[in-house]
């Protein structure tokens, strides 16, 4: 009899190649995705060694990262930021690879293009030289984030040399209460099993919760599955993944379509696979949260109070965490409610999709932002921005005081003009607040958009579930 299976073990299965004595593995990749940062090097090794890119046509380039997020008819002003854009459109030309550019509207991060263009599918392997890869996990595709020796590699051979990870379920049972969202279940998640509790796995999302999440909210909760130090996050597909996936411009069409669900349905895990570790999580007692210190892990909820790291008996941590404080500029016992705002930056892959603008919407019509503090929304994508647009959302954002910017990766991580100024304090919907993530000596909280939005209003964080009342 074969044995059970979990939604990696079959797919590892199904794509692996060859696996050698020392453990490592190869594999095969169907999807790679590449953008601007990551890339250079590897097509530089392509030209050194005289090879082309095996399978031009299951490669898709987009830039994202150094693109300003203001008009962009004027070029790119930093030199560095325009080289790197400059290359990645004569590589792609070169090897013959399909790319969006900064005036495409198309273009936008590259995990929220994936998706939306349906060029991430149930089954596949899909790698980027991005960490956040994990986000395409949400469709039940083995999605990681690999090194640029690595994305080289695969543009050369369409494979890629693995060692298998574990296998680690969370399960969020119970209905998330009003106000609580997928991005309050992932960091309270990492809250639950650290920075690094999940190293050396590959999670599956499991229970009511996760089920109750749209197809967007899953990709949040995948998303920050790296921020767990796992090395990919996976749900299982379902109706709700087919109906996202059908009629996109990549996605199977007709009675391949059909074929291809008869395949997805198959996906889902054993009934009785194993893990080598399994968490529970309620989520009808999760609160919204916010994070108070340098790692993802340092989650609190909205009506908490900093820690007192003296409590923490572990040394090591203990001093950890007080220099977290110092860097945050914030005392113990200082309530999460009391703490005022410079920033609010709604955006990044985490939470950029239509979905978190018309949750954003909904909380700040009528209402403007506080004079002591700048925010700004930035679509993940051309065609996110096109529908907000279309929906009137623009409208209600701009009316409320807010900048509405050109997509791309933006305030998410300091590598184009989008940065705080040191001392800057940034509720941010992106997924990391470690030092200087979001520009030298800046503060960052993560939060929800929804969270986001209620704090821009009112220059503090506030709960939003009292907010929207």
């Amino acid at each position: 009899m074969s044995r059970s299976k979990t939604i990696y073990d079959k797919i590892w299965d199904d794509h692996l190649i060859n696996t050698n004595d020392d453990g490592t593995s190869l594999i095969y990749i169907d999807r790679h995705l590449v953008h601007e940062v990551t890339s250079p090097q590897a097509f530089e090794g392509l030209r050194m060694t005289n090879r082309k890119v095996r399978c031009p046509e299951k490669t898709l380039a987009v830039v994202d990262h150094n693109v300003p997020t203001t008009d962009r008819k004027n070029g790119i002003s930093d030199e560095e930021s325009r080289i790197q854009v400059e290359t990645l459109e004569k590589n792609c030309s070169e090897f013959g690879i399909e790319y969006f550019n900064e005036l495409d509207l198309r273009q936008g991060i590259v995990h929220v293009v994936g998706p939306e263009q349906g060029f991430t599918l149930p089954g596949t392997t899909i790698m980027c030289g991005d960490s956040h890869t994990s986000t395409h996990g949400a469709f039940g595709s083995l999605a990681m984030g690999i090194g640029t020796s690595e994305v080289e590699h695969i543009l050369a051979t369409q494979t890629l040399i693995q060692r298998k990870a574990k296998n680690f379920k969370v399960n969020v049972g119970g209905t998330a209460p009003k106000g609580v969202t997928a991005k309050d279940i992932i960091l309270s998640i990492i809250g639950e099993i650290g920075a690094g509790g999940g190293t050396g796995s590959v999670i599956e999302y499991t229970g009511k919760a996760i089920s109750d999440l749209s197809v967007e909210g899953r990709m949040t909760v995948c998303n920050m599955s790296i921020e767990g130090g796992a090395r990919a996050g996976l749900i299982g597909p379902d109706e709700k993944t087919f109906a996202y996936i059908k009629d996109r411009p990549r996605a199977p069409k007709g009675e391949e379509f059909e074929r291809a669900v008869e395949y997805w349905n198959a996906l889902n895990s054993d009934k009785d696979a194993y893990f080598d570790r399994e968490v529970y999580l309620d989520a009808a007692k999760l609160p919204p949260v916010v994070t108070w210190g340098t790692s993802p892990e340092d989650v609190v909820s909205i009506n908490g109070e900093v820690p007192n790291p003296d409590l923490i008996d572990d040394e090591s941590r203990k001093e950890t965490k007080k220099s977290a404080l110092k860097y945050m500029d914030l005392v113990p016992g200082t309530k999460i409610k009391d703490i005022k705002l410079d920033v609010v930056f709604i955006g990044s892959c985490t939470n950029g999709r239509i979905e978190d603008l018309r949750e954003v919407a909904k909380v700040v019509e009528g209402h403007h932002v506080n004079e002591n503090l700048n925010a700004m929304i930035v679509p993940g994508s051309g065609l996110v921005k096109e529908q907000a647009i279309s929906e009137g959302l623009d409208k209600i954002f701009m009316a409320a005081g807010f900048e509405w910017r050109e997509p791309g990766c933006s305030m998410c991580l300091a590598m184009n003009p989008d940065k705080l100024l040191p001392g800057q304090r940034c509720a941010s919907t992106s997924n990391r607040n470690f030092e200087g993530r979001q520009g030298f000596r800046g503060r960052t909280h993560l939060v929800s958009p929804a969270m986001a939005a209620a704090a821009a209003i009112a220059g503090h964080f506030v709960d939003v579930r009292e907010f929207t009342k």
